[in-house]
């Protein structure tokens, strides 16, 4: 799985990545702040008006939060096969205007059955696009370049909780300004609009591919072809014995299972993480007998994120720089393993909270590293069924996390043994990626024996 690090790059190659840095990415990355700000929007709402409105028990709430997941994985490998016909230009735009125009119908939702109808509705219309804006941007860059524009697009992941909570509370506190409109109404609001303005302006802004950026010189443009097409010639030839790269190939891969099963173990630990600092927080204060309203609860949310966005974009620069190695993200996964139980045991609000930042900055500092791995050996079709299986699963996580969390704490009343569970599925995660990068590599020197022995006999 290790990768070495790259020669010079030509100046050409230099100012084609920069203009693919500075014109794509922070575009893509905002697109995947809105979607994430949009997701987790009824979290924000849910203590903020909605659950007395709408007078819904917690079991109720916790059913419409799930049930989102289940449209959303039923259609995530449809939806990126469909961005591979159709074009990511088009697909991309049209996941956020129909995702933005179910988010506003939440601003006048009356029951629960209609909140149900809505939520799953919503994954339906997501379905397809962190996959697709992954899959997208590596369609543009070569694969010793991906892990440095993946890590800039995965910022906007820490930094949606960092902006986005205190934005989501503030939006919450303008109760009755507009219309009326509860607070909770006007948040959902609030960050419905923006997802359909920015989905009409992508359908202008985004180019499918080199060849149709006006914004690149034409050297630019034929080295960046070049080399994309000499990397999935290179990649199909070594990959699938020459043939035409399919669906088929990706769901028969063990690679892209034991990816799948990686991905899982740190969206486990990122959705436990979401759902346990909202806990700590009103447990802070009921030990310093302070109280927080809604801004400030964003504000200590946004804690541990705004390092964690540092680390990620060091340690993926350093993953740049030397080539990937199997540790840029095996470490950082052992770190989340042992973190995250350890919270529970901080003798203090700042101790929790330090402890609970090291497992934001763990999970984060992987997780643009690991999205280089598909498309190292997946190419077209098969790169589009891959990456959108691996998300899948790793989503199947979003669900079962909160889930299992509350269930064992119900049973064992306490946090002590979720926490574990979290603990050992990110340990998982780390056995995997060594035990995958040993098998990659024993699979290398097999094929580099094989002349010799031939010559031999």
């Amino acid at each position: 799985m290790d990768t070495s690090s790259s020669t010079a790059a030509p100046p050409v190659a230099r100012s084609a990545i920069r203009k693919v840095s500075i014109r794509l990415v922070p575009f893509v990355a905002l697109m995947f702040f809105i979607n994430y700000l949009d997701r987790t929007a009824i979290g924000f709402a849910a203590p903020n008006g909605m659950n007395d409105d709408l007078a819904l028990s917690a079991a109720q709430f916790g059913f419409a939060s799930g049930v989102f997941f289940i449209g959303y994985i039923l259609l995530e490998v449809p939806s990126n096969l469909a961005l591979h016909k159709f074009g990511a230009r088009k697909w991309l735009a049209r996941i956020m205007v129909s995702w933005g125009i179910v988010a506003l119908l939440f601003t006048w939702v009356q029951n629960f059955e209609q909140l149900v109808v809505l939520r799953f509705l919503l994954g339906v219309a997501e379905a397809g696009f962190f996959p697709g804006a992954i899959l997208f941007l590596s369609l543009w860059v070569p694969a010793q370049y991906r892990g440095r524009i993946l890590m800039l697009f995965y910022l906007a992941q820490p930094l949606t909780t960092v902006i986005g909570a205190p934005l989501a509370g503030a939006l919450i506190q303008q109760h009755g300004v507009f219309f009326g409109l509860e607070g909770w109404r006007f948040m959902f609001m609030g960050v419905a609009i923006p997802a359909i303005v920015v989905g009409v302006i992508a359908w202008f802004y985004l180019k499918d591919k080199p060849a149709d950026a006006k914004w690149l010189t034409n050297e630019e443009q034929v080295w960046l072809t070049d080399a994309l097409v000499k990397e999935r010639t290179a990649t199909e030839a070594s990959e699938t014995g020459g043939k035409h790269p399919s669906v088929r190939f990706a769901f028969k891969s063990g690679r892209v299972w034991v990816l799948s099963f990686i991905y899982f173990g740190f969206i486990y630990g990122l959705y436990a993480l979401a759902f346990f600092l909202p806990t700590i927080i009103e447990g802070f204060q009921e030990q310093t007998g302070a109280t927080f309203d809604v801004f400030q609860k964003g504000l200590i949310t946004a804690i541990p994120y705004l390092p964690a966005a540092i680390v990620m974009y060091f340690w993926s620069r350093d993953a740049s720089r030397r080539g990937l190695k199997t540790w840029h993200i095996a470490v950082p996964a052992v770190l989340g393993a042992i973190s995250i139980p350890l919270a529970l045991f901080a003798g203090s609000p700042a101790a929790t909270i330090a402890v609970i930042t090291v497992t934001a900055c763990a999970i984060f500092a992987a997780l643009p590293n690991f999205w280089t791995l598909p498309t190292r050996f997946l190419t077209g079709i098969a790169a589009a069924a891959g990456v959108a299986l691996i998300n899948t699963i790793g989503n199947l996580a979003g669900f079962s996390a909160p889930f299992i969390t509350g269930a064992v704490h119900d049973w064992t009343g306490g946090y002590e043994i979720p926490m574990a569970i979290v603990g050992a599925f990110m340990l998982l995660s780390a056995v995997l990626m060594v035990l995958l990068a040993r098998n990659d590599r024993k699979a290398r020197d097999a094929e580099t024996r094989v002349p010799v022995e031939v010559e031999q006999s």
